[in-house]
């Protein structure tokens, strides 16, 4: 995969590129724990549709970090998980008194998730920041707010990143127009990986992964019905889980934008094009990658 190819990601690119599988004797640990900081106490069920799609992806054991204000509503919604209750600001967002609650986990975190539905733009940043130095060895997934700590953080040499925006939202963060944006996402997607050292997918009709040495993959597909609330929640759970398994970024992002886009048309085939729900996406996941896997040895007679 030369620097200035651009990959295609189909059924042909996913059977040729598995993800890692478990062995046979392996139990929860080897499979990986994936933290997810995310939620608010006025979308409190982002942290859900992470946690959720990132248990269908594979990952082994879930934690969410998730403010005080609705600790309990999201503990109850996730019996699989351990949940931490972070201090918050007026404003809602985590203030950096939570990170020692997180601290703990950093040895044992395969993968991060930090952003979906959180609130208070300047304390989300500053946190995400913070946290980051402190799980330098995780897989780390940025999103929503928490991409904003890419415009004023270093990004040393190494460090596994992966930011997921849109096209709004790639033009708040970089400066360039949302039509231009738009108009030639693949080099915008490029040039935002190597400006930024993380690599980038640059979510759409037609997805755009980049890294920063500049290596490309592009997405193609889905349908209209992923375009509604709580998807691109679900597209992050299904990246860091997938990553808590050992999937290197840009493989976990890649497989990830793919299973979505399928769920998705899964579900417009049965239900219809239209008014299928996020929450409904990731019990679509196992299955798929059950098909896109491996063939499985006949069973015996």
């Amino acid at each position: 995969m030369s620097g200035g190819a651009v990959i295609d990601v189909d059924d042909k690119l996913l059977r040729a590129w598995p993800l890692p599988e478990a062995d046979g004797d392996a139990d929860k640990e080897d499979r990986g724990r994936v933290l997810i900081v995310a939620g608010s106490r006025e979308v409190p069920g982002a942290a859900v549709l992470a946690g959720v799609a990132a248990l269908r992806a594979g990952a082994g054991k879930l934690v969410v970090a998730t403010p005080q204000s609705v600790w309990a509503l999201v503990a109850a919604a996730l019996p699989e998980a351990r949940v931490i209750a972070l201090p918050e600001s007026a404003r809602g967002g985590p203030t950096l008194e939570g990170l020692e609650l997180l601290r703990g986990c950093a040895e044992s975190t395969a993968a991060v998730l930090v952003g979906p539905g959180m609130m208070d733009g300047e304390t989300t940043a500053r946190f995400t920041e913070q946290l980051m130095p402190l799980f330098a060895r995780s897989a780390i997934v940025l999103d929503a707010l928490a991409m904003d700590a890419v415009r004023t953080m270093h990004q040393p040499e190494g460090r596994q990143v992966l930011l997921t925006p849109h096209a709004g939202e790639m033009a708040h963060l970089s400066g360039i127009a949302k039509e231009e944006v738009q108009r030639d996402a693949m080099e915008v997607a490029r040039r935002q990986a190597r400006a930024w050292n993380a690599m980038v997918a640059l979510k759409g009709p037609v997805t755009c992964i980049a890294r920063p040495d500049g290596r490309t993959w592009r997405h193609e597909g889905g349908c209209a019905g992923l375009a509604t609330s709580g998807s691109g929640d679900v597209l992050a759970g299904l990246i860091a889980g997938l990553a808590a398994r050992g999937a290197p970024l840009e493989q976990a992002a890649a497989w990830g934008v793919a299973l979505h886009a399928r769920a998705g048309t899964r579900l417009a085939r049965d239900m219809g094009p239209l008014g299928f729900l996020a929450r409904e996406l990731a019990a679509q996941v196992p299955p798929l990658m059950r098909e896109l896997g491996p063939a499985e040895p006949p069973a015996s007679r």
